[in-house]
């Protein structure tokens, strides 16, 4: 969604004379009034739960793809669709319906708790322990993740009037929310269907994870069972082997199927017995799903054979990543900090506005005083919430006190940077942030990994959430809502994902570590992470036969694609494979991408042919089925474990 629909709801900077006319008419047509239903219990509490719900989604699919889902409109959804059904059972709510400035403050604890998983859970902590076999404590990662998502919902704070009143970005994602939530109180029939077709999906979802993962651990189940992945070309059932194995049609396909059942074991190549992939494919769009395609097969379709022939890998899919990791992630680095670096107009206009950021909104006469968070709030929070990161760092990781200062101090200027790039293109370059923390104390640390790596989790993490509170407060913007009170709704948000994705995390992650970099769990975003660690810290001596070389081909092919990507006219640039799609392609198993790809053709078909079934099914459906599966896979793991503890569990 573009720029251009705010033209009806907000002021045009250079409509007015100054900002102050600006802010004057911003209270006089769209503020809805200091004393708007917005900050409600029902709404704090609902955001919570949605949005720890969603964590647990997030952080399940973050460790399997390397991405992150969108969680602000599919919990407004969801929101809406509650308390549709509670107005009807529940007499009072009749009375007092939810309403639109509750539904957005809603979405911002959502948000951020549902995003808590890009404070470190599916890339810093991972990484530490691929890198050095260190497993947190539970309590140690809820401080540490607490202290850097509060100190991004902090330094928020001063970027808010500059970027969102007198810059007028448009936060693509924000402006998305607020017509959503507009048009789904205005007239809520699609906003029904929606939220049907999601919790539909969401069951059929569950019941696959059940299926799968339930099934394989009851004994008598076992063989029934849905498989965790499965080659191209499936076998056939056993009675069709027994009643027609002689004939010549059956034995030609049993050979095809065997040849397809060893690219599978050795190379990965097949397909996944889940839903989350195909879906996320989905979501994701053919450009990225077909690049993700071609970097599997030229991964461990091509690369894989020959490292297995050569003796450089062994076969399956640790073998091979270990050696094709290195120039898929030489391809993300290089193309994530030039796609960065050619940015350098917003970057400059970022570092430009610092001093109207500080020094621009103190006017005694301030129209909007008694509405925007007031600076004192930055001050105390983020002075706190620094401190607790300079403290916590020292005490857990046993970085000295300075470089936790210095790594603070640059989160803050990284922050305002990754908060333009989000308002401009609704991109938040975190991964980027964290690699050029990561090169910083490369420097200052080079043969440190642990401070390497947890110094760039406050700078990604920080970001992350500075960047999603500024989305958030561009919704309010839009709907008149009161920003002081979306930051508290927001720091709600951040205790619920730090509460329920940290038990989730040690439940998924450190109850069994050593899937962490396997099939099962890919973690590909922190193989990436540790990659750039252990390149800083041993030197490139340390890599595998080849790797030096693959490195350079695959900074260049970086550097390449980004360029092309930057330059080619824009009709053409969907031509143009994905450096990202292609990189994740690389530390992720090939079925993994097979799927996705699948998703995304799917999705592409739907989109030609039937663009209304696409506009109000795709993002529904495939948000249901992600939710579902993962959320019930997590369930199934929770459960077995404490019928185990308890000795209930006999399989």
């Amino acid at each position: 969604m573009s720029a251009e629909h705010t033209s009806s709801s907000t002021p045009h900077h250079e409509q007015f004379e100054n900002e102050e006319q600006a802010a004057k008419w911003w209270l006089e047509n769209v503020y809805q009034g200091d004393d708007a239903v917005q900050l409600t219990p029902r709404a704090v509490i609902t955001g919570m739960l949605i949005g720890g719900v969603m964590s647990i989604s997030n952080l399940y699919v973050g460790l399997k793809t390397g991405w992150g889902l969108g969680v602000t409109i599919t919990s407004c959804i969801i929101a809406y669709a509650v308390f549709k059904f509670l107005e009807v059972i529940v007499p009072p709510y009749r009375d007092r319906p939810f309403s639109t400035l509750e539904n957005y403050t809603m979405s911002s604890a959502a948000s951020a708790a549902g995003y808590m998983s890009s404070a470190g859970l599916v890339s810093a902590m991972p990484a530490l322990y691929l890198t050095t076999q260190r497993l947190m404590e539970w309590w140690e990662i809820m401080l540490w993740l607490g202290a850097l998502s509060t100190l991004g919902v902090f330094m928020a704070i001063p970027l808010k009037r500059q970027l969102i009143n007198i810059d007028q970005l448009p936060f693509p994602s924000g402006i998305a929310t607020a017509e959503t939530l507009k048009s789904m109180h205005s007239a809520g029939g699609e906003a029904v269907v929606k939220a049907r077709s999601l919790f539909g999906a969401g069951i059929i979802g569950a019941l696959v994870a059940v299926w799968r993962d339930l099934f394989a651990e009851i004994n008598r189940l076992a063989p029934f069972a849905f498989p965790k992945e499965f080659p191209l070309v499936p076998p056939l059932p056993q009675w069709i082997q027994e009643r027609f194995g002689e004939s010549s049609g059956v034995q030609i396909y049993m050979s095809v199927s065997d040849r397809f059942k060893t690219l599978l074991d050795k190379y990965t190549i097949g397909c996944e017995g889940s839903l989350i992939m195909i879906a996320a494919g989905a979501i994701m769009g053919i450009r990225v799903g077909l690049s993700m395609l071609i970097g599997s097969l030229i991964c461990y379709g091509i690369i894989g054979p020959i490292l297995v022939e050569n003796e450089i890998a062994k076969p399956g899919y640790r073998g091979i990543v270990s050696w094709v990791l290195w120039p898929s992630t030489a391809m993300m680095v290089t193309s994530g900090l030039l796609a960065f670096a050619m940015k350098w107009r917003t970057v400059l206009r970022a570092f430009s506005g610092l001093t109207s950021i500080f020094g621009g909104t103190a006017k005694r006469d301030d129209p909007l005083s008694h509405v925007e968070v007031p600076g004192s709030w930055f001050v105390v929070g983020t002075s706190i919430s620094g401190l607790a990161c300079i403290v916590l760092g020292h005490w857990i990781f046993g970085i000295t006190w300075w470089m936790g200062l210095v790594a603070v101090l640059v989160t803050f200027l990284l922050s305002i940077v990754a908060a333009r790039a989000t308002g401009e293109t609704d991109i938040t370059p975190i991964g980027a942030m964290g690699k050029i923390t990561q090169l910083i104390y490369g420097v200052l640390a080079p043969t440190n990994i642990t401070t390497n790596l947890m110094t760039a989790s406050i700078t990604s993490g920080a970001a992350s959430h500075a960047a999603d509170l500024l989305t958030d407060l561009k919704s309010g913007y839009l709907l008149g809502g009161n920003p002081r009170k979306q930051a508290i709704s927001q720091l709600f948000g951040v205790m619920a994902g730090t509460l329920v994705s940290v038990p989730a995390y040690m439940f998924v992650v450190q109850r069994d570590p050593s899937k962490l970099g396997s099939a099962d769990l890919p973690a590909p975003a922190a193989k990436v992470w540790a990659g750039v660690a252990e390149l800083l810290a041993k030197g490139v001596d340390s890599l595998p036969a080849g790797a030096k070389e693959a490195i350079v081909i695959g900074a260049i092919l970086g550097v390449v694609l980004t360029l092309l990507e930057e330059f080619t006219p824009k009709p053409y640039r969907k031509w143009i494979p994905s450096s990202t799609g292609l990189g994740i392609a690389g530390v992720i198993p090939a079925f993994n991408a097979i799927s996705m790809f699948i998703g995304a053709f799917i999705a592409w078909i739907i989109a030609k042919s039937w663009p209304k079934t696409d506009e109000k099914y795709t993002v529904a459906v495939s948000s249901g089925l992600i939710a579902g599966e993962s959320l019930m896979g997590v369930g199934i793991i929770l459960t077995i474990e404490i019928l185990k503890i308890c000795g209930w569990w006999t399989g």
